[in-house]
């Protein structure tokens, strides 16, 4: 088995929260907890939730982490 790691990053909408919410729903863990910032470029808060995952193929730097 091979433990995958993915950050998802997105700004402070609904659409961060669906992103996450899709890896859960494709079998990804929660790792720790969320983090938030401020973009002073954009004026926006910032989101990011680590997710892990178990799969049992090996490892390649070229997989497509989204689609495990």
């Amino acid at each position: 088995m091979t433990m995958l790691y993915r950050l998802l990053s997105e700004d402070d909408t609904s659409a961060f929260c669906h992103k996450v919410s899709e890896a859960l729903a494709k079998g990804w863990v929660l790792h720790g907890d969320p983090v938030y910032a401020f973009d002073a470029a954009r004026g926006v808060m910032r989101c990011a939730q680590a997710v892990t995952k178990q799969v049992a193929v090996p490892y390649a730097a070229d997989m497509k982490l989204g689609e495990q």
